[in-house]
This record gives structure tokens, sequence and C-alpha cells, in this order.
């Protein structure tokens, strides 16, 4: 089954549609790139999923639990490289808006290193994770 439908729309614009429920969001060229980095770039899409996927993995577990994850914030940031232009750095840095016992710190933290898009990443791409939570 497919899963997305993307079609260019000039000036290094795409539009992404999910099939099934039909949302949309565009990707452009970044500023760096030849292009105006008026929407996510492809490579900031792929960054912004790491953080998404774990944060969806920590959140599965939290339900499961009865751990309250509501709040919590992951700020990423990527670095590109050259020769060949990709990805070489993204760090991930999650904000959780309460503290929690070790044992809970420990299984969400073990969650979200499971995800699929953490696993799918190339092996060359330095993944820096943090977590902080209050004191």
């Amino acid at each position: 089954m497919v899963t997305s439908k993307v079609v260019y729309e000039g000036n290094l614009r795409v539009r992404n549609t999910h099939l099934k429920s039909e949302d949309t969001f565009l990707t452009d060229a970044p500023t760096d790139n030849n292009g105006k980095g008026e929407a996510f770039s492809p490579t900031d899409v792929v960054a912004t999923a790491l953080a998404s996927c774990m944060l969806t993995i920590m959140g599965i577990l939290a339900e499961r639990e009865h751990i309250d994850l509501v709040g919590t914030e992951a700020n990423v940031t990527k670095t590109m490289a050259s020769n060949p232009r990709r990805i070489s750095k993204i760090e991930v840095q999650f904000t959780f808006p309460k503290n929690y016992d070790d044992s809970t710190k420990k299984k969400l933290e073990n969650a979200a290193l499971t995800c699929p898009v953490h696993h799918s990443l190339h092996p060359d791409i330095d993944k820096d994770i943090q977590f902080i939570y209050p004191s």
C-alpha cells in the first residue's frame, strides 16, 4: 500500500501528502542549497522525524505504564556535511516538564533509543541524544 504522494511544484518546493489522512506538508530547498528556506527541507524532515519517533515510542510506553509525558519537548539541531552533501549530525534535546524516579527515566530513555527512525539512520550520522529533567 502506498504511504504518500510527493509532487514537485516548482521553485524547489515539494508537496507531500499522507494518503490515508490526506494531511500535507511542504518542503523547500534550504537557503544554503539554492532554496528559499520557507518550509522544512527534506533533511530537516529526517532530523525532525528522529525526535518525533522517539517521542512517539516514549508515548507508547507512557500510556502503557501510566506515566504523564504530556508537555515533553524536543529541540532538534541538524548539521550538514559536504562531499557528499549529507546529514552528519543530529542533536536531540528532550526536556521533560516533570521529574521521574530513576527506573522510569531509564525506561523512557531506553524506549526512545529503540525507535525505528533511530535504527534506520545511517551509522555514520552522529546522534547526540540528551534527556533533561527538572531538578
